[in-house]
């Protein structure tokens, strides 16, 4: 497993994470999360992506515990701040209360002195900028936090949070967005953006919520198991890759499986690499409800996309990919 740099910064990643979103904490038991995490570990895996809320806090938890006794040099920790935890009026968003006492419970829940990279889960446009980013750097002067990112920002917030992470002399080193083949909306103003600002992209959702994974066919029903056939997860699927699930994307998608057929990798494989061709890129998260999912999927990084192959994906994608920076958030 390669290193990236993250952005401009001093910090290395692997070039795949591994995030625990809605699966560890709720679709899965925590032996087998944490046989996923040791699995991730055996790869070279080493940056762990997970939020207080994912999984109503439980999947900080369940990674704490999976991480416990590993080195904690060895790895890069991340985890994020915004969405409700609570019923409090205070217990959500980027106020200085929330983020301070957000902090303080995902450190416990993650059982860590620190956390390596810390997240804005979203912009929060109740709350002044000048008040999140002087908490992020008070969290940072306490050593509580290495790093700071925004997680479905757009180019005009990151420009706006970069100049006062200056001013502050905050390191906001990190942009997390949705990103695959069929979902490229950071293309045309978040990464330029980014670019100015040293900024770098960790990327979410690289199989487009799994439609890229080849697993759903065209008239067919939900395969059981899928995210989209549990009630965990059927609420974020419809929400995030609904409009994917049609006949024209999913007879595209399996005209990608015979390109990576081709090139010598399974679909996810195929689209896991190509997320990391782009050079912007430091990262690629990806997730898993059994450790076999995570060995085969690590199998994405390190694989260099001729130009033709690139060429012929967006040549099966014309007229389906989504584009619009609008959408970003």
């Amino acid at each position: 497993m390669n290193g990236r740099k993250l952005g401009a910064s001093g910090l290395t990643v692997s070039e795949i994470a591994l995030g625990n979103w809605i699966t560890h904490g709720a679709q899965v038991n925590n032996e087998t999360a944490n046989a996923c995490v040791h699995a991730a570990l055996d790869a070279g895996i080493t940056t762990f992506d997970t939020a207080d809320v994912y999984s109503e806090t439980r999947a900080e938890t369940v990674l704490g515990q999976a991480l416990k006794g590993i080195r904690r040099e060895s790895i890069e920790l991340c985890t994020k701040v915004y969405h409700p935890t609570g019923t409090g009026h205070n217990d959500r968003g980027l106020s200085r209360k929330h983020m301070m006492e957000a902090c303080h419970a995902s450190l416990k829940r993650l059982q860590t002195d620190y956390i390596d990279v810390y997240y804005a889960h979203r912009f929060d446009p109740t709350v002044s900028l000048e008040e999140t980013f002087l908490a992020f750097s008070d969290l940072v002067r306490q050593g509580k936090v290495l790093y700071v990112g925004v997680s479905e920002w757009t180019a005009d917030q990151i420009t706006r949070g970069a100049a006062l992470a200056q001013e502050l002399r905050v390191p906001l080193v990190s942009s997390q967005p949705q990103y695959s083949m069929l979902w490229r909306v950071i293309e045309d103003e978040v990464i330029p953006a980014c670019q100015r600002e040293g900024i770098g992209q960790v990327v979410w959702s690289p199989l487009a919520q799994g439609i890229l994974s080849g697993k759903y066919a065209p008239d067919k029903p939900l395969p059981l198991g899928s995210r989209a056939s549990t009630s965990a997860g059927a609420p974020f699927f419809e929400r995030l890759a609904g409009q994917w699930l049609r006949t024209d994307v999913l007879l595209a998608v399996s005209k990608l499986s015979s390109v990576a057929l081709e090139v010598g990798l399974t679909l996810p494989q195929l689209a896991i690499a190509w997320v990391l061709q782009n050079p912007h890129v430091s990262a690629a998260i990806i997730g898993a409800s059994k450790p076999e999912q995570v060995q085969e999927n690590v199998k994405g990084a390190g694989v260099r996309l001729e130009l033709e192959v690139m060429k012929q994906i967006d040549t099966i994608l014309d007229g389906l990919v989504e584009r619009d920076p609008a959408k970003t958030g």
